[in-house]
């Protein structure tokens, strides 16, 4: 079952993954809402498809970002998973006039897998069976 560590004891390098996983999760619900607002007739169903996948996607890192602020053991195979398919999508902006959104995406990406695979946070993200905290 998964546990949680109390916040005292979650490493700084897993607080930070956590709070980018989390800005990362904010920009996808921002810009759901604004593709909720350029939908038109013409493009109904591809406008309501982008808008509840950007924010349900949105919702879902927030929840794993509060996982990794708690440690929970759980949470950071989403995490990873999350920012491997954030590297291919910089990839795939890497022209020539996307290089920047690129590299931010890049830097964020390669940032949340390192402070969650640091060794204070593979500790902490450690199943325990004798914690016993509630997930959410």
């Amino acid at each position: 079952m998964p546990t949680d560590s109390p916040a005292a004891v979650v490493p700084r390098s897993l607080k930070l993954a956590a709070a980018v996983v989390a800005a990362e999760g904010l920009v996808l619900v921002v810009l759901g809402i604004a593709e909720a607002f350029t939908i038109h007739g013409s493009r109904l169903i591809l406008g309501l498809t982008t808008t509840v996948f950007f924010i349900l996607y949105g919702v879902g890192l927030g929840v794993v970002a509060r996982g990794l602020f708690r440690a929970s053991t759980w949470s950071r195979g989403p995490a990873v998973f999350s920012q491997l398919i954030q590297l291919a999508i910089a990839y795939s902006f890497w022209g020539s006039g996307t290089r920047g959104v690129a590299f931010a995406l890049a830097v964020a990406s390669i940032g949340v897998m390192i402070g969650a695979f640091r060794k204070e946070s593979t500790a902490a993200l450690v199943d325990n069976p004798e914690k016993d905290h509630p997930v959410l």
